[in-house]
């Protein structure tokens, strides 16, 4: 009888607990109003405002092999954040080489009629001695009548990289992108390398992170090269990778047994379902889809 009693009275108490809720509830919705993801607003190349393909995620590497597919850890690896494209029309390309010796050069190519890849001009750099001295800039042009003003040549180059940053460290150059980022307070957005483009051979990045909530950043990505050494940009070509990270310091603490337990629980639990949901590609692949599974259905829910 005393158990019967105690039910009801909690069931009474659950009932003014959801009523007391339930009366603030438009003040709860109203907050919720409020709330909004967390947005990045984007904001074109100075120089070449509107060129350029927009920065987009995207978790497929073409040159990977193929079971490659079949890890959702590595697609989520590489969709991480977003590709970003330098400031170029479909029919623009570049090629820029480090020659050794702080002598680098930059070829700016067209392809008006869809056939051929013509060079417009080249543009060879120099910089000074022991760093002491004027940087020269020399422009040359394919044709006897060059389209344009060796000053917009030099403006095409300076939209592309960016010269002050050549030879810091000697081979270094910093590619610009089209699309620039402004972070909400108390987020940075990491410039890096695509990742898991794997093609040998790779130029080493330095990655850079920059507090884009209050900082107006150009949007670069510095690679360091060998003599001899290049790197190609094309309208559809990424030159590297972002991502956005908040400035919140992380605690590290140690595990309680209570949580080792449940983690090792959870891990046999894991392996015990991904050995029972194996498939078979017609390559003769077998692989488990059971991680990509729950992955969805924990951030999508069931009906995802």
């Amino acid at each position: 009888m005393a158990t019967k009693r105690h039910k009801n009275s909690q069931k009474v108490f659950e009932s003014l607990c959801f009523l007391r809720h339930f009366s603030q509830m438009p003040r709860i919705l109203s907050l919720w109003g409020k709330i909004r993801a967390m947005e990045v607003r984007l904001y074109s190349n100075s120089s070449r405002p509107g060129v350029g393909l927009k920065p987009r995620r995207e978790s497929q590497r073409p040159l990977l092999p193929q079971h490659a597919r079949h890890c959702p850890v590595l697609e989520a690896g590489s969709a991480l954040g977003l590709l970003v494209y330098p400031p170029l029309e479909p029919n623009e390309s570049f090629h820029i080489e480090y020659e050794g010796e702080g002598r680098y050069q930059l070829t700016y190519f067209l392809n008006t009629e869809g056939a051929k890849w013509e060079p417009v001009f080249t543009v060879a750099i120099v910089l000074p001695i022991g760093s002491i001295g004027m940087m020269k800039e020399e422009v040359y042009f394919a044709n006897k009548t060059p389209p344009i003003s060796r000053d917009t040549a030099l403006g095409v180059m300076r939209a592309l990289v960016v010269p002050e940053d050549l030879g810091t460290p000697p081979g270094a150059i910093s590619l610009r992108g089209a699309t620039n980022f402004k972070t909400p307070a108390g987020w940075d957005t990491v410039y890096t390398a695509i990742f898991n483009m794997i093609e040998r051979p790779v130029a080493p990045m330095l990655v850079v992170r920059v507090e884009t909530d209050w900082y107006a950043h150009e949007t670069e990505f510095r690679y360091v090269l060998q003599p001899g050494e290049g790197i190609h940009g094309a309208h559809n070509m990424p030159i590297g990778q972002v991502f956005f990270v908040p400035r919140e310091e992380v605690r590290l603490a140690e595990c309680t047994p209570e949580e080792l337990a449940a983690i090792q629980t959870s891990r046999e639990e894991f392996f015990r379902h991904k050995a029972s949901s194996k498939i078979m590609t017609p390559y003769g692949l077998e692989y488990s889809p059971h991680y990509l599974r729950e992955s969805r259905w924990r951030n999508t829910g069931p009906d995802g």
